[in-house]
């Protein structure tokens, strides 16, 4: 391919002058191309531009130099054998790079532009497209635009990663243990910090209280907010507060401290293993079920509105008898609304039916059951975190 000398000789460009970033040296670009011309000519361009420059000629070398150490933007041929115009090895290669952690922005170089090809590469992690043969001016714009994007992604990725750490250190590390009660929960962290929250508060030697939550929202403000409803329910929960009085306790602080877009879906319940008996109010949340040795069930839905919209609410109590052989099962809305690849969701029945099939499992093993079955079916992309807590009467 021809390679006109003014695109790199000619009409230099000063870093001082064009770069925004005060240190352009300390950027790392990684360019691919199977031409040692075109490889020659990007080397002269970015290194008299301040970038620090690998060059790489195939396919297998680009994945080798991104395993081994940083880049902060991969500028990549989309053709590498002289004979094809497809792009073809390109999107094999883009298909692979997927795998890859830490993949820095991608920029893709073709002198065989089409609007299938670029729609394709886009769908495949191409972030912007420069044309061969290239301008200095342009191309030089388009690497400091992704090189940006970059560094912003990746200090999201460092905030989303230290909201993630909080979140998980106000779940329960371990599950209470309580005599005549067997307990398991977790919680399955999506893409981005949601806001659920469960808990297992040990009241008395055979007394614990149960709860689970959802607040609404992702973020630092889904997780500020999380922390809020833990420390409200730690402060009141004690073996003398019934379910509908703590929850109008949390409910007036934390209508004190929401937003007004903002609201929590939240389920409280105590088990009395002396008496047998379970009290619960469930604010807003999807009603958990008590599952019967028989197959029948029971949902828990008494109590009233989410938490965080009236300080003023007043929220009813349910009242059951536990009997040797039940299993009471808290989930969010995460494990229920999980979609499959074609955009159906596992749905509440789904859940009721592998319930009643794995009636007979200890409280880890039918967690673990309804983990594996949510997984399988969303292809393990969750779109919300997703919280499943299993109490097991023996």
């Amino acid at each position: 391919m021809f390679v006109p000398q003014s695109a790199v000789l000619e009409n230099p460009i000063s870093p001082k002058r064009f770069s925004t970033f005060p240190e352009v040296s300390r950027f790392r670009v990684l360019v691919a191309d199977d031409q040692q011309d075109i490889l020659l000519a990007l080397r002269l361009l970015l290194v008299q531009n301040g970038y620090q420059v690998e060059t790489v000629n195939s396919p297998q070398t680009v994945l080798d130099a991104l395993a081994s150490r940083p880049f902060d933007v991969l500028l990549m041929d989309l053709n590498y054998a002289r004979d094809t115009t497809s792009g073809r090895e390109g999107m094999d290669l883009l298909d692979r790079l997927a795998h890859l952690e830490n993949l820095p922005p991608i920029v893709a170089m073709t002198a065989w532009a089409t609007l299938d090809l670029t729609i394709e590469g886009m769908r495949r992690g191409v972030c912007d497209f420069v044309l061969k043969p290239w301008d200095n001016r342009e191309l030089l714009a388009i690497l400091e635009q992704q090189i940006a994007r970059g560094k912003r992604q990746r200090l999201e990725h460092q905030d989303q990663a230290a909201l993630r750490d909080v979140q998980q250190g106000l779940l329960p590390k371990t599950m209470p243990s309580i005599t005549g009660c067997e307990l398991s929960g977790v919680c399955l962290a999506a893409s981005t910090v949601g806001g659920d929250y469960f808990d297992a508060v040990r009241l008395a030697d055979r007394q614990v209280a149960l709860c689970v939550g959802d607040v609404s929202g992702k973020g630092l403000p889904a997780a500020l907010l999380m922390a809020n409803l833990q420390a409200a329910v730690h402060a009141y929960a004690d073996g003398g507060i019934e379910p509908q009085t703590l929850c109008q306790k949390v409910n007036h602080i934390i209508c004190g401290n929401i937003a007004v877009d903002r609201f929590i879906t939240f389920f409280y319940a105590t088990l009395d293993l002396a008496s047998h008996r379970l009290r619960y109010t469930n604010a807003g949340h999807n009603a958990p079920v008590l599952l019967r040795q028989d197959g029948s069930y029971e949902r828990l839905e008494t109590g009233g509105l989410v938490l965080g919209v009236n300080p003023k609410a007043c929220y009813e109590q349910g009242e059951l008898d536990l009997a040797a052989g039940d299993r009471l099962i808290l989930f969010t809305d995460g494990v229920t609304e999980a979609v499959n690849p074609k955009g159906e969701e596992y749905g509440e029945q789904r859940l009721l039916h592998l319930l009643i099939e794995s009636r007979h499992l200890g409280a880890t093993v039918l967690r673990e059951t309804v983990v594996d079955s949510v997984k399988r079916f969303s292809g393990g992309r969750l779109k919300d975190d997703s919280t499943v807590v299993v109490a097991v009467i023996p």
